[in-house]
């Protein structure tokens, strides 16, 4: 990772989070790009709940596209980023509104495609995972 990159500008404040970041109240907590993980916390709030009181499998997707996409933006050079180009999910069990903190591990980091997994938890329960595909797109 070059240390001027979006994802280090981000951190120290230089350059603006994604603007999903703050509706999910996403906060980066630790990064270790030798490992390959990233740990971020979100805040889900009543507004992300269905009528059954649980949050929305849309927004807990949200937040796993958020985890694993970052981690990859933190491994790039600058003038790179990336998108996510598959995000397979799997709802293990409901989530209610409230803190959740989202992990993501680097299982492959090739030359243009990254797979990433990631796991959103919530009082000490996962209560869902993602496998994630991003593509690497430069600015030319």
């Amino acid at each position: 990772m070059s240390n001027d990159n979006y994802f280090t500008r981000m951190q120290s404040g230089q350059a603006p989070a994604p603007a999903v970041a703050g509706l999910l109240g996403g906060v980066v907590r630790s990064v270790d790009l030798e490992a390959g993980t990233l740990e971020s916390d979100y805040l889900a709030t009543d507004e992300f709940l269905n009528p059954a009181g649980q949050v929305q499998g849309g927004m807990l997707g949200a937040m796993l596209d958020d985890v694993t996409a970052m981690l990859v933006t933190a491994t790039l050079a600058d003038g790179e980023f990336c998108s996510t180009l598959n995000l397979n999910l799997s709802f293990l069990r409901s989530a209610q509104a409230g803190p959740l903190n989202g992990r993501a591990r680097l299982e492959r980091r090739g030359r243009n495609v990254c797979n990433v997994v990631g796991e959103l938890r919530q009082g000490g329960q996962v209560v869902a995972t993602a496998t994630a595909t991003c593509i690497l797109v430069r600015r030319t």
